[in-house]
């Protein structure tokens, strides 16, 4: 396939993804609601590091701020340490089984979420809710069969 049609794939999990950050739930499921971004930016980097990076997982956190009414880089910050992390030790995490990538998008989508309510919170007055941490355990229940469907479609659309 040529590189056109492989940033194509690419860039339609992006925007399906900001789709679903943005995806109007009722109330009692919005605590619930996966990091999308996060998976999709930690599966993208951990297959392809040479295609996506820290350039593309920035304009992804500023596209999702603008989204999301948030301080403009809050985000962009937070995808971008997860998307240096994981390209510096993708040949590691590739090796890992299913159960510790599993425990590893939890922690990342830990550190993420605290790291974006203590930006939060320097700039507002915000309290912090129990249920903001539920997103972390939907987040890690999808993950084996959200990273099995996109290699399948990595596979399937020879994106490589």
């Amino acid at each position: 396939m040529s590189l056109l049609s492989n940033y194509r794939i690419i860039y339609s999990t992006f925007f399906l993804g900001l789709i679903c950050a943005i995806f109007p739930l009722p109330i009692i499921l919005n605590a619930f609601r996966p990091d999308w971004m996060m998976l999709i930016i930690f599966y993208w980097v951990l297959a392809l590091p040479h295609r996506v990076g820290i350039v593309h997982a920035f304009i992804v956190g500023l596209l999702l701020d603008l989204l999301l009414g948030s301080t403009l880089g809050m985000h962009a910050l937070v995808f971008s340490i997860l998307a240096y992390i994981v390209s510096i030790n993708y040949q590691r995490i590739r090796y890992f089984t299913i159960v510790q990538t599993t425990l590893l998008v939890g922690l990342f989508i830990l550190i993420s979420k605290v790291s974006l309510y203590l930006i939060a919170s320097s700039l507002h007055e915000i309290v912090l809710h129990k249920h903001y941490f539920w997103s972390i355990f939907t987040s890690m229940l999808i993950w084996p069969w959200f990273f099995l469907f996109m290699r399948f479609i990595r596979i399937r659309f020879k994106v490589a």
